[in-house]
């Protein structure tokens, strides 16, 4: 189990390893600094827009969810979980077509009231406001946990001195809930600065979008490796911060026997504005781009036979890749106790842009086309990188389900199979994969969702003619062709909508205190 975890690991740092070599390989860079420097400041900055915005979006949410009574209070405990269904880049076509300045939106008032919104959707706020309502569903879950398992003396204690609600919120359970919200964050500024779609669309330069733009443009692979680097150095600095909000996110609660928080029955206007605010987020993340990229795609006539082979090759790579990625966690996950410093190393792959995955497995790339035949038409080859990059980049993703399967293993049940004379192999075999099944079903279903919606590493990494719906989606909208768009993107959203809301509605139900 050593030598698998040992594999598993090297399958994720590999990549890493070559960005830095194509960087520091001398090459010659097409991109001058000073647009490094800039392109670093647009992401720094975007960062920090959609840090703020799904801080507060989330946290709201989930203390409403969990604390309060109102209507549609059991829905909207799963349902604020279902716009991670919705691509970023899907979002950002609907609400350009819907808001920008030649959108359905603003043509209407110019001609009904004689002027705009003051608000353009490309640019830097629009594409926080975009990416702040796809990626809230991070810090929603994080906070919901964590106000779940809040220990019921601190929060009656502060009601006992007399704090209002807010009052013990601010001063009480946030302060407490601080590490999840900081994990949260992490995970959706991750998203963030690895989104090539909706910033490209939306044109926002970022090092996300340098990158393929340094390959795609000027084919310098030093330029791209060179915009890479600092996005290896944020996404090792967030996931830092996401373990260590982890580690620390039930602390203040040790010891204490878990009872079932009070919840505050909300009545007349109060329930129903917490009934707007959620029903808005759900709206404004999945509901309304949806809606809108029908209702704008019905009289256009979609190339069914393209999209059928799409929809073909995006299933394949989202089964491929789970099952690959998730057999790699379970063998990561496995060699853990006697290697823990593997996981970490894979770790940092989920904190890295799929783009910079792509760039790391350019150089191995270029020999495996030079040897194999075909070239960089075989599609067998072309196949094998992409999965080896959905793996490389999601294996942290699947070990924390996995992980958490397999600790429901306990030492006794390993040692009774080797006190039977089951070898290591044997015991893992028959004894710990049959018990962590369902964990390595819902690993499966993580990584799926996330290699539906996967862009940059596809887009550098494909066979020729080889489409997924995301590359037909970006194809059309580069083409501003957005009524084309939006049906590759919405038979994405119909592709990962059932996995999401079962995964949802798993995670609404998995609390302390439920059968």
């Amino acid at each position: 189990m050593r030598v698998l975890g040992l594999l598993a690991a090297l399958v994720a740092v590999l990549p890493l390893i070559g960005v830095v070599a194509a960087a520091l390989s001398g090459g010659e860079a097409d991109i001058a600094a000073a647009d490094l420097g800039r392109y670093a400041l647009t992401s720094a900055a975007l960062a920090l827009i959609v840090a703020g915005v799904t801080a507060v979006l989330g946290s709201v949410a989930a203390w409403l969810v969990v604390m309060h009574d109102f209507p549609g209070r059991s829905v909207f405990a799963w349902a604020l979980a279902l716009p991670f269904a919705m691509p970023a880049f899907a979002v950002a076509y609907a609400y350009a077509d819907l808001f920008d300045v030649a959108g359905e939106l603003n043509t209407w008032l110019r001609a009904t009231v004689g002027f705009g919104l003051p608000f353009r959707m490309r640019s830097l706020w629009g594409a926080g406001f975009v990416l702040g309502f796809a990626f809230f569903p991070y810090v929603y879950l994080a906070m919901r946990a964590a106000f779940v398992n809040l220990p019921v003396h601190a929060l009656e204690a502060a009601r006992s001195l007399g704090a209002a609600p807010r009052r013990a919120f601010l001063a009480v359970a946030l302060p407490m809930a601080r590490p999840a919200l900081a994990a949260g964050v992490a995970l959706a500024v991750m998203e963030t600065l690895a989104d090539y779609g909706a910033v490209q669309f939306l044109s926002v330069q970022t090092l996300t979008t340098g990158v393929v733009r340094a390959w795609f443009v000027y084919g310098s692979l030093a330029s791209a490796a060179q915009f890479a680097l600092p996005l290896l150095g944020a996404a090792a600095l967030l996931l830092w911060i996401e373990r260590a909000g982890r580690r620390s996110r039930s602390y203040g609660s040790a010891g204490a026997k878990w009872r079932p928080l009070p919840v505050t029955g909300l009545k007349g206007a109060k329930a129903w504005l917490a009934f707007a605010y959620c029903l808005l987020l759900l709206t404004l993340g999945l509901l309304l781009p949806a809606g809108w990229l029908a209702w704008s795609s019905i009289d256009v006539q979609p190339d069914w036979p393209r999209l059928i082979a799409a929809t073909r090759n995006t299933l394949t790579l989202g089964v491929g890749g789970a099952a690959v990625t998730v057999v790699l966690a379970t063998a990561l996950a496995l060699a853990a106790r006697s290697l823990p410093l593997t996981a970490r190393v894979a770790s940092l792959g989920y904190a890295t842009p799929g783009a910079v995955m792509a760039i790391g497995l350019l150089l191995p790339a270029a020999w495996i086309w030079s040897v194999v035949p075909g070239g960089s038409g075989n599609v067998v080859a072309g196949l094998a990188l992409l999965l080896y990059a959905y793996a490389a980049r999601l294996m942290a993703a699947a070990l924390e389900p996995v992980d958490a399967g397999l600790s429901r293993v306990t030492p006794s049940m390993i040692h009774a199979a080797r006190g039977l004379g089951a070898t290591e192999g044997a015991a893992a075999w028959r004894v710990q994969l049959p018990i962590a099944a369902p964990a390595l079903f819902t690993a499966a279903i993580v990584v799926l969702v996330d290699v539906l919606k996967e862009l940059p590493a596809t887009l550098i990494l494909r066979p020729f003619n080889f489409d997924t719906l995301a590359v037909i989606a970006d194809n059309y909208a580069r083409d501003e062709r957005l009524a084309n768009a939006g049906w590759p993107s919405l038979i994405l959203v119909a592709l990962a909508l059932p996995p999401v809301i079962w995964l949802s509605r798993k995670v609404a139900h998995a609390r302390p205190g439920s059968s």
